[in-house]
């Protein structure tokens, strides 16, 4: 379920915003959507993992309230995000 280091690496690397970024809005939210389809397809499968959509369902609180904070902050960014990770919003 957990991604692994290198797709981690990976996603860092395309939505980093300077050399040293590891921990902006933008990386954060990408790696949560990561995150969280890797667990969507999961639940998939494990219908009854409830422990599991749990954490899903914290991810997706975590993930809004970046996304919301990121739209207040900087809405160009905000746009350019959600249409490179393909989000609805």
């Amino acid at each position: 379920m957990a991604i692994t280091q290198e797709r981690k690496n990976e996603i860092i690397n395309e939505f980093k915003t300077h050399e040293n970024d590891t921990g902006s809005a933008e990386v954060q939210i990408a790696v949560l959507t990561e995150q969280i389809n890797k667990l969507n397809d999961h639940l998939r499968v494990h219908k009854k993992d409830h422990h599991s959509r749990r954490g899903l369902l914290k991810m997706v609180g975590k993930r809004r309230n970046l996304l919301t904070y990121l739209r207040n902050k900087d809405v160009q960014r905000y746009r350019v995000l959600i249409k490179k990770l393909g989000l609805r919003r």
